[in-house]
């Protein structure tokens, strides 16, 4: 009866709420609800994927440790039977057990101490320590190898780490463990050791009987493993894994563990390793108030289990930040949801919706569009002032579209201008000075060449040509001069097959030459070399116009560049070399964009290099 009551009354609420209010709450749950859902969904299944990626690749990563380490000790055991295949290594324990014998018998008969065969013993000491020398060098992580004969006495030579400080207590322990052995080697888990160097060491050890043919026992044979071969694989583990890694042996007697506090100790009784059933797996537990992902494995050969503890936190942090993101993203949203069903609540919003629709379609670009005004009210008003608004925008860009052409192109004419007359006026003087030199026949043949190259420059300024005919316009100018300076000037054109039909605006390397011969020649040179070549780097199409004249001060370098990167100051090299350089670079930035023009190169005494930047489009050298 009272939750009846509740719901007529909240319905009673909802039904008095005004259309607006009854509007954003519907919004509002309707956008609400589910966002918050599928946030909650994707959070779940997300954090579900990555911990069950993790456990499976931590587990690969675990078993390929682990055969590591068997590998690893094989190696060891393999080592430990290199006693049973030398001879040098069994006549010697041999000599030694016969040695120590015959002294304990001796000294049992007389009851006197007797002398040390000082020769003996070296030369047995010599034998047995020259083959541990062999054998330590056959595997790294060794740090030790121990031979002992059937009294205890042992022979060794120190690696780098040193030796056992206690290497009696060691063999006692060692020789019983392995007494009842068939002469089988037997894995012993990490110790805590002091060496002869004062200091503390840990290492896991591979121990065996050494045999003669008649399987008679002679000695014990034990490896010291550098846990440094753990070591390095457990820091592999947990840099990926972000977590911390221990290895135990079968007793629970800790091998290695990242953090190097329980190595050496037994751990059967730590909750985690009771929870670790079963040759590999994974579960959740609590330590120190952090919820962690243990995943272990068992090698089959050594019975050791490795164990990586993963914080939760560290698995999820990448789907905490997809949580947050979402709620973030919903809050924004709800926000948005809140104002457009506010806004969209009054009467109005049809026509201003549609008016918002043509708006964005300006703003693309479109002016192609019309509001249609069906009333005279605010809103017909409006669309009429819109309509307006669209073809005064429409016209006006017509207007400055138009200006700017004829701007370009006048601004093209007059760079023509400023480089054409010039070139002409030279020409023909060089013209007239050969004819009153020369006989007609010479005359002839520069009127030849400077038609060539007039019907070149006079023809239409958008036309684009390949490179290959603007290397000859060039070519054909400097025959002209050479006929005027006979012999004096020599072109050098380096342009590769494939760019010769590459497109490029006309008269942009002819200028640059005769700045570089008008104005760069050096009357103590009897000939001035001109060299052109092409090459295409990342930053597009690079044309470099060499010559070997006078060159020009750094001053003047500098102003140079400083004007054809745009500076207002107006420079000239030789009094007026530096026009049609700059008409030059002017033109192609209004061809190719201010991205593209020259770059002048220059040491005084060693000549000019111009470079001109172009953009390159592969594919277009071959239409």
């Amino acid at each position: 009866m009272r939750l009846n009551r509740r719901f007529w009354r909240v319905g009673s609420i909802f039904g008095d709420m005004r259309m607006e209010r009854k509007l954003i709450v519907v919004f509002l749950l309707v956008v609400t609800l589910p966002l918050a859902f599928i946030g909650y969904i994707s959070y779940t299944n997300y954090s579900l994927s990555i911990e069950q990626k993790t456990i499976v690749y931590s587990t690969k990563m675990l078993e390929n440790m682990m055969v590591r380490v068997d590998d690893y000790i094989e190696d060891m055991i393999r080592i430990t039977s290199i006693p049973a295949y030398q001879d040098d290594i069994k006549q010697n324990l041999i000599r030694s057990n016969s040695y120590y014998e015959q002294r304990k018998q001796a000294a049992g008969e007389s009851g006197k101490s007797i002398p040390e065969d000082f020769n003996t013993l070296l030369s047995i000491q010599r034998g047995i320590e020259s083959n541990i020398s062999f054998i330590n060098t056959i595997k790294r992580g060794a740090n030790s190898v121990y031979i002992f004969d059937q009294f205890g006495n042992s022979y060794f030579q120190a690696a780098a780490g040193g030796i056992r400080s206690n290497v009696k207590e060691s063999y006692d322990y060692w020789r019983e463990a392995v007494e009842a052995s068939g002469g089988e080697a037997m894995l012993f888990s990490t110790q805590k050791y002091t060496s002869n160097l004062q200091s503390e060491k840990y290492a896991f050890s591979v121990v065996r009987k050494v045999i003669d043919k008649s399987l008679k026992p002679i000695g014990v044979i034990a490896v010291d493993a550098n846990i440094s071969v753990i070591e390095d694989q457990i820091i592999e583990l947990d840099k990926v894994t972000n977590g911390q890694s221990l290895i135990i042996d079968e007793s629970g007697n800790v091998i290695y563990d990242s953090d190097r506090q329980r190595i050496s100790t037994n751990i059967k009784d730590d909750p985690a390793v009771l929870q670790a059933v079963g040759a590999k797996g994974s579960f959740y537990d609590e330590q120190e108030g952090v919820k962690r992902l243990n995943i272990y494995t068992t090698s089959p050969n050594t019975s050791w289990k490795v164990m990586t503890s993963i914080p939760v936190s560290e698995l999820t942090k990448d789907a905490v930040v997809i949580r947050n993101v979402t709620w973030i993203a919903t809050f924004i949203t709800i926000l948005v949801a809140l104002l457009i069903s506010t806004f969209f609540s009054f009467a109005l919003t049809n026509p201003l919706r549609k008016m918002m629709r043509l708006m964005k379609t300006v703003q693309e670009g479109d002016f192609d569009v019309q509001f249609p005004v069906k009333s005279r009210d605010e809103v017909g008003q409006l669309g009429n002032q819109f309509n307006r608004m669209i073809v005064r925008i429409s016209q006006l860009i017509s207007d400055i579209y138009e200006m700017e052409t004829k701007k370009k192109e006048a601004e093209l004419q007059a760079l023509q201008s400023q480089i054409n007359p010039h070139f002409m006026y030279n020409s023909l003087e060089s013209i007239r000075m050969a004819a009153e030199l020369n006989d007609d026949q010479v005359a002839a043949d520069m009127i030849s060449i400077l038609g060539k190259l007039l019907r070149y420059s006079i023809s239409d300024l958008h036309e684009e040509v390949t490179l290959s005919r603007e290397f000859g316009h060039v070519r054909n100018y400097v025959e002209l001069l050479n006929y005027r300076y006979p012999n004096r000037f020599v072109l050098e054109c380096g342009l590769d097959k494939p760019l010769e039909q590459y497109p490029i605006i006309k008269l942009v390397l002819q200028p640059i030459v005769e700045n570089a011969i008008y104005h760069g020649m050096d009357d103590s040179k009897p000939l001035m070399t001109i060299a052109l070549h092409v090459e295409v780097t990342m930053q597009g199409m690079l044309v470099h116009i060499k010559d070997d004249g006078v060159g020009m001060d750094d001053d003047t370098l500098e102003r140079l560049n400083r004007s054809l990167a745009g500076g207002d100051e107006v420079v000239s090299i030789r009094t007026s070399g530096g026009i049609g350089l700059k008409n030059v670079n002017e033109r192609i930035k209004l061809h190719y964009g201010i991205s593209y023009g020259l770059k002048v190169y220059s040491q005084l005494g060693h000549g000019t290099e111009v470079v001109l930047q172009l953009p390159f489009e592969p594919g277009r050298e071959a239409e």
